[in-house]
């Protein structure tokens, strides 16, 4: 087994990538600190061709330093939009027919592996802070919640990885289990 080269990733430029067919995937960040978690969700909405982030609150926007330390050119490629009031970007999309799914501990939550894609829909998922994770408020406005089943004893996932584990979940899903 030999490791690939760069040059051998047949990387999309930014071009290509901004025309790209993209996977039906909207991530929505509400009040998330970490300068690095938002680069970070821009580097998986990067890698699965997702259509766009919402950044919402006190999320910081590119074009920052510390987002682009872990964004790395991301920021450049996936579509993005801040908006103070998380409640008006979910109540925006509903209209719009986009499922919008909170990923978040709650009552009556679906668990990741029993989530069911439904074909030709697209969703939006939120994810929220750090220490409060999505507010009772935009839980309540959703159309579900998705809970990513956890053993230990933490019972958290800093967002960043939530966000991976869920964002690849749903790509495959959508692209190879149909």
């Amino acid at each position: 087994m030999r490791k690939l080269e760069n040059s051998e990733l047949e990387r999309k430029s930014i071009e290509d990538f901004k025309k790209s067919e993209k996977t039906p995937i909207i991530l929505i960040l509400d009040d998330v600190r970490s300068l690095h978690n938002i680069g970070s969700v821009f580097r998986t909405a990067d890698a699965f061709l997702i259509e766009k982030i919402y950044l919402c609150g006190i999320t910081a926007t590119p074009p920052n330093k510390e987002i682009h330390k872990t964004a790395l050119g991301a920021t450049d490629t996936v579509a993005w939009e801040h908006n103070e009031n998380v409640l008006e970007v979910i109540a925006n999309l509903k209209k719009e027919n986009v499922t919008t799914l909170a990923i978040e501990q709650v009552e009556s939550a679906i668990f990741l592996q029993n989530f069911k894609i439904e074909k030709d829909q697209k969703y939006a998922l939120v994810f929220g802070n750090e220490v409060h994770g999505v507010s009772q408020e935009a839980v309540a406005l959703c159309d579900g919640c998705i809970e990513i089943p956890q053993l230990g004893t933490k019972h958290s996932l800093n967002i960043s990885v939530s966000a991976g584990i869920v964002v690849w979940d749903l790509f495959q899903k959508l692209k190879w289990n149909r």
